[in-house]
């Protein structure tokens, strides 16, 4: 089992990726979220002009780039970098949300992949209802068939069998998820999160509530996207509520809910934090001593995962990665 990371397009991408180059990581993954990252193929280039490491997208969306767009970035890549890229997609919730839109349709996304593996494989296929064929002549990009390993996130039953369906019909090459999930999807890439603690370490350290805040914070975002309704009950949920009523206006409140998604807690955010039981904090993700995160890794390898993809974060990431690398790769 492969052991990768993730890490967040901006200005540390290349040092991140050289420090994960180092430790022995696998595969850099790098996240897409227009409106609070910066560009994932940019910051794509940088790293593989600058490391040997393997590159992933973790995950790209469909609206934010025409599929054309995409096969001739993946096609730039594969020039550059041959044979070192995967590419996953999936439906967008977070950044979707945050552009103040819902998640896309199961069906949008599947067509978006389906027509890409085509253009990538130098077919003519319909986009929008008119006809379009990757046309670059042979000295100005990476010849047709470019074989590069698509992916697809899928958390629910829905999604995992499309994904199955995809898989069999050869249009993509596995599946993205958190639970690492039996079925028939070749490669399997489990996304975790959390920490790695230090002995003696428990759910009211500052270090790991600072390591685990920004993933756990998102539950309250997933609440008010999804069930508003539910967040009183929620702890600091009410007064959570009332400042973001309090900051913007309706229409525009999706600003700030997703504000540092996965990478910071906000002032605002604060307070989930600090209204968390030990017991909850020690419950989001993967959080144990080195010990205890190699048998989880153990375990999903003994499932049939074929890569772990850890998502480290808060304020000292590099520590994150150099304590998960540890535990984990052999």
């Amino acid at each position: 089992m492969e052991i990768s990371i993730g890490v967040v397009p901006g200005p540390d991408a290349v040092r991140r990726a050289q420090l994960a180059e180092e430790l022995g990581f696998s595969r850099v993954w790098l996240y897409d979220s227009a409106a609070i990252y910066e560009d994932i193929w940019m910051n794509l280039t940088e790293i593989v002009a600058n490391t040997s490491i393997d590159v992933g997208t973790a995950v790209l969306v469909p609206n934010l780039r025409h599929v054309m767009t995409t096969a001739s970035a993946i096609a730039t890549l594969e020039r550059m970098a041959p044979g070192r890229l995967t590419a996953a997609f999936g439906t967008g919730l977070t950044a979707r949300w945050v552009l103040g839109k819902s998640a896309l349709s199961w069906a949008t996304l599947r067509s978006y992949v389906e027509q890409l593996r085509g253009l990538l494989q130098g077919e003519t296929v319909t986009v929008a209802g008119a006809r379009a064929q990757m046309i670059h002549l042979p000295h100005l990009a990476a010849q047709r068939p470019i074989n590069t390993p698509l992916l697809m996130s899928a958390l629910g039953p829905k999604g995992l069998a499309i994904t199955a369906e995809m898989v069999a019909a050869g249009t993509v090459d596995g599946l993205i998820d958190t639970e690492g999930a039996d079925g028939p999807f070749g490669r399997r890439v489990q996304m975790v999160s959390g920490t790695v603690l230090d002995r003696g370490e428990d759910g009211s350290s500052p270090r790991v509530r600072d390591a685990v805040g920004p993933w756990f914070v998102v539950g309250h975002h997933y609440v008010w996207q999804q069930f508003p309704e539910v967040l009183s009950a929620m702890p600091a949920g009410s007064e959570w509520l009332a400042g973001i009523e309090a900051d913007r206006p309706e229409g525009e409140r999706h600003l700030i809910v997703h504000e540092g998604h996965v990478t910071d807690v906000s002032a605002r955010d604060r307070q989930i934090i600090d209204a968390a039981t030990d017991e909850s904090i020690l419950g989001a993700g993967w959080i144990g001593e080195k010990d205890a995160i190699a048998e989880r890794a153990g375990a999903s390898e003994a499932r049939g995962v074929t890569e772990l993809l850890y998502t480290p974060a808060g304020s000292d990431v590099e520590r994150e990665m150099r304590a998960f690398a540890a535990a984990t790769i052999r």
